[in-house]
């Protein structure tokens, strides 16, 4: 008997990406589920394309993992490959795939993942391997949604396969800035959840020792450098998130939002 694969996709505003994450699986895979939070742009009329894909409506959640976790128990196959519309799985890991779910005694399996900044993939720098389950047995792993950074939970035991997944979050630097914005309004946000107070001490912890020590780190323990100025550029804004995030909690607390 034939092991069956579902794809399992939430979208909101994707008209840039879905097309290129749909054409490197379509065609073998058993069927695509898309959860569209809504989308304004052409998402939509360009996931229609797809023969073996169901699209379902719903809002545009906060929680934008709620989605993810509706396209998930909307699968119907004996596994689940969940993906991001700005990720692309290359021809050597859809084989490695394959030939994973035939015969497998691993209920689920983390996918290393290489991003895409200034114009190259990041290969060092803590970036690479950003590790992430994505495959697993129907009815065995689920996302908590509770974290935006959350990674889907396993019944059972689980291993790694050995091929990259591409990521294509960042394609343009105005894209990486959007969702840098993003993140430190929701770092912000954690902060003053966590009653992080804003003083001298905080002041200087978010503006020079947090930034020094993720900046060294990223660039220089975990081999930045290597990647030349895009890995440069990439730890250096990295870093910055700290004190941006504190800048946010601030106009926060001042606005007593």
């Amino acid at each position: 008997m034939k092991t069956t694969l579902s794809v399992a996709i939430a979208t909101f505003n994707e008209a840039e990406n879905i097309q290129r994450c749909l054409d490197a699986v379509f065609s073998w895979v058993d069927e695509i589920i898309v959860v569209d939070g809504h989308s304004t742009d052409d998402t939509v009329k360009l996931i229609k394309k797809y023969k073996n894909t169901k699209i379902i409506s719903t809002d545009n959640k906060p929680m934008f993992h709620l989605n993810k976790q509706m396209a998930i128990d909307a699968c119907t196959s004996d596994w689940i490959l969940q993906l991001d519309a700005d990720e692309v799985i290359s021809p050597k890991l859809r084989d490695e795939i394959l030939n994973t779910i035939k015969d497998s005694k691993y209920n689920g399996y983390w996918i290393k993942r290489k991003n895409y900044f200034l114009g190259k993939f990041l290969t060092k720098g803590g970036v690479y391997p950003d590790p992430t389950i994505r495959l697993y047995r129907r009815g065995f792993g689920y996302l908590p949604c509770k974290d935006v950074h959350e990674q889907a939970e396993i019944k059972g035991p689980v291993s790694t396969l050995n091929e990259d997944l591409l990521h294509y979050a960042d394609p343009t630097f105005k894209r990486y800035l959007m969702r840098n914005d993003r993140y430190t309004s929701l770092i912000a946000e954690d902060l003053k959840k966590s009653g992080v107070k804003i003083n001298c001490l905080n002041f200087f912890n978010y503006f020079a020792i947090k930034p020094l020590y993720w900046f060294c780190l990223a660039y220089f323990r975990h081999k930045g450098y290597v990647d030349g100025f895009p890995g440069f550029v990439f730890a250096w804004y990295s870093s910055l998130r700290f004190p941006l995030a504190y800048i946010k909690l601030f106009e926060m607390n001042a606005k007593k939002i």
